[in-house]
């Protein structure tokens, strides 16, 4: 969208706020998907939800290239963003609950890589369509996002169900063939079965309807509430530093920089796009080896940094040949940084430290935290960069990433190396423990002890 609302003006004649509105729905939208994505995926799974989020999305895309005018385009983007909002919540759900938990950070941070190589063939499809008649360009650059539900379709008859999802709905016996394709050894199999039964019992004995789990979490426990706060808090922290601005309106940030010419302005987001996918390929190698709390250490305070350095840059160096290298090093940095650390690892947080019978609701709550601030900030930029100019905005930016360092210090524990089970054991803890963080070896203990 970033490169097509280029053409989108110039075709149907929008306005500013109407650009705004359009870029900043989805993700406001979105957030109906996830809320209705916990109850969705515990009624039919996760398997299934991920296939209905997939032919909601695909329906919108394929009524935005063709719409005629901005009413339909807007009912395109509308279904788009309940396709979305199903699929962020839904995604890192069902790979927590599939994977080992040697492999768990890594894996979950998937949907994270392939998002940010969705943008990247984004940017570059922006380019390549560009020298296309404005009226056809844009139609070609939203149509051709229908390509991947053909992917999806073959997927959804490869990929198994949610084991922790078959043991919630007593179906043992599926549950045990699921987990044996990821682990081999019988023994161990039976162990994380027991350890999920375990687990799914509160679900299973006490009958938790969808009431009682949004009572819970609306009236939760010590432990639950400070689940909440961390999980939703970095949910909202990832976007209300800026990054679906930087996203969405990077051809206006490098034209405040200097950059002349659409077919320019789109290559330089190119470069963008690249630098957001290699990162996010980093952060998969280190997040299961390094940690989450050191790299969203780096993450926040490197995102700071750029951030800073981006509102200096266009505040003080606009329009000049330093300028434009500066602005683009800055909004390369800030995406490297974001992607390296608190991009993928919010999902991984999210998808991992809830309980089972929680799990489903509290990720679409987090979800739709991620939404709401995503839609607040990409619905505003515009006007706000018009009151403030653009490079007092990214001063703010910098102020709000200056703050998640302390929430990241504060709020956020350690779970590298953890199984769910024992994370849940670790936030349930009442004693307070130093930095949000509390060692595997009291966990354990406190498990013996149990």
């Amino acid at each position: 969208m970033s490169g097509a609302i280029i053409f989108i003006q110039q075709d149907l004649k929008i306005t500013e706020v109407q650009e705004e509105v359009l870029v900043g729905i989805l993700s406001i939208i979105s957030l109906l998907g996830s809320l209705a994505g916990g109850k969705t995926s515990d009624a039919i799974g996760r398997k299934w939800t991920m296939a209905f989020a997939a032919i909601v999305f695909q329906s919108g895309a394929l009524i935005m290239a063709l719409a005629p005018n901005f009413r339909v385009l807007m009912i395109g983007r509308f279904l788009a963003g309940i396709g979305i909002g199903f699929g962020v919540m839904i995604a890192p759900v069902y790979i927590a609950e599939i994977s080992p938990t040697v492999a768990r950070g890594s894996f979950t941070s998937f949907p994270k890589i392939f998002i940010n190589l969705g943008i990247l063939l984004g940017y570059v499809s922006n380019y390549a369509f560009s020298g296309l008649p404005p009226h056809i360009n844009w139609r070609v650059m939203l149509g051709v996002g229908i390509l991947p539900s053909v992917f999806i379709g073959i997927a959804l008859f490869v990929i198994p169900e949610s084991p922790r999802w078959l043991v919630m709905k007593n179906r043992i016996d599926e549950a045990r063939v699921v987990l044996l394709k990821t682990n081999e050894n019988a023994s161990e199999v039976e162990e994380r079965l027991a350890e999920i039964q375990q687990a799914a019992g509160h679900v299973n004995a006490e009958k938790y309807e969808e009431k009682a789990v949004w009572r819970e979490l609306l009236n939760p426990s010590p432990g639950v509430r400070r689940m909440l706060i961390t999980g939703c808090g970095i949910q909202c922290f990832q976007q209300v530093t800026g990054i679906d601005a930087t996203v969405y309106y990077s051809p206006t940030i490098f034209k405040d920089a200097g950059i002349k010419g659409n077919t320019q302005l789109l290559a330089a987001t190119v470069a963008v796009g690249f630098t957001k996918t290699i990162f996010i390929l980093i952060a998969i190698f280190l997040i299961d080896k390094v940690g989450r709390k050191p790299l969203l250490y780096v993450s926040t305070i490197g995102m700071t940094t750029c951030l800073f350095g981006l509102g200096l840059t266009l505040s003080l160096l606009g329009n000049g040949s330093v300028g434009i290298k500066l602005a683009i090093l800055c909004v390369c940095g800030n995406v490297a940084f974001f992607s390296v650390g608190i991009g993928p690892i919010c999902w991984v947080l999210t998808s991992e430290i809830f309980p089972l019978r929680l799990r489903a609701q509290a990720s679409a709550l987090g979800a739709v935290g991620s939404r709401v601030s995503s839609g607040v900030v990409a619905m505003s930029f515009l006007s706000v960069s018009r009151m403030i100019t653009v490079g007092g905005t990214f001063f703010v930016f910098a102020a709000i990433s200056a703050l998640s360092v302390a929430f990241v210090h504060k709020c956020v524990p350690e779970t590298k190396g953890k199984s769910l089970e024992e994370i849940e054991m670790m936030f349930q803890n009442d004693r307070p423990h130093q930095g949000g963080e509390l060692e595997l070896e009291d966990v354990k203990h406190l498990m013996h002890i149990q």
